[in-house]
């Protein structure tokens, strides 16, 4: 019997293959983040062997302030309620993760989850990117500071949306991948779109 492979939820559209330098060619690039480690992390900020748990293991504190997120080399890791966030990793670092997680909080109140396999990531750049979004969501892009994580809709489907670097990365549930692709698909046709090479660990915000 042959191993069980990971594949992205957008595997059928075979972004690998299409993607190439950025040019100017096209007003929005767009790319998938594929196969990162997802953890979600449930527990209270204010209780000190949590919260230096995070930092110890992490190598950042805990965003605290709603719709916020952190970055370290190792991860980043976004507010998702008061008592919940989910951390982005590269997959290779998610077993060892999970690992510390369970043994530095055994007698902590938490819950931790390994939610890899529900979620990829989009990021789209490029001088029509913002345009582009702006047409998806109901959200005012004024508002979407650096720094800061918010949970929109995006045409029929929602997803968790922030800025980095000079685009947007957009953290999608996997049910939704085909219906969102194909919306950023048509949404830019005014522009011209491209599928971009790009270095997955400097845009996911954690080292591989």
């Amino acid at each position: 019997m042959s191993e069980p492979m990971m594949q992205s939820p957008l595997h059928t559209f075979d972004l690998a293959a299409r993607a190439r330098p950025l040019d100017a060619s096209c007003g929005v690039w767009v790319s998938e983040l594929p196969l990162l480690g997802y953890v979600s992390l449930r527990g209270q900020s204010s209780e000190h062997a949590f919260a230096e748990a995070v930092v110890r293991i992490v190598g950042v504190a805990l965003p605290t302030t709603p719709c916020t997120f952190a970055i370290s080399g190792l991860a980043k890791i976004l507010w998702i309620s008061p008592d919940e966030w989910l951390i982005v990793c590269p997959r290779a670092r998610l077993n060892g993760l999970l690992g510390e997680f369970s043994k530095a909080l055994k007698n902590v109140k938490h819950q931790v989850a390994d939610n890899s396999g529900g979620y990829t990531q989009v990021y789209v750049h490029g001088q029509n990117a913002r345009d582009l979004l702006s047409h998806t969501s109901v959200y005012d892009l004024e508002a979407l500071t650096p720094g800061r994580v918010v949970g929109t809709t995006f045409g029929k489907s929602s997803l968790y949306m922030h800025r980095h670097l000079d685009g947007y990365c957009l953290l999608l549930r996997r049910s939704f991948a085909d219906y969102i692709w194909r919306y950023l698909v048509r949404a830019a046709e005014p522009y011209g779109f491209g599928v971009a090479q790009i270095d997955v660990a400097l845009v996911a915000g954690a080292a591989a």
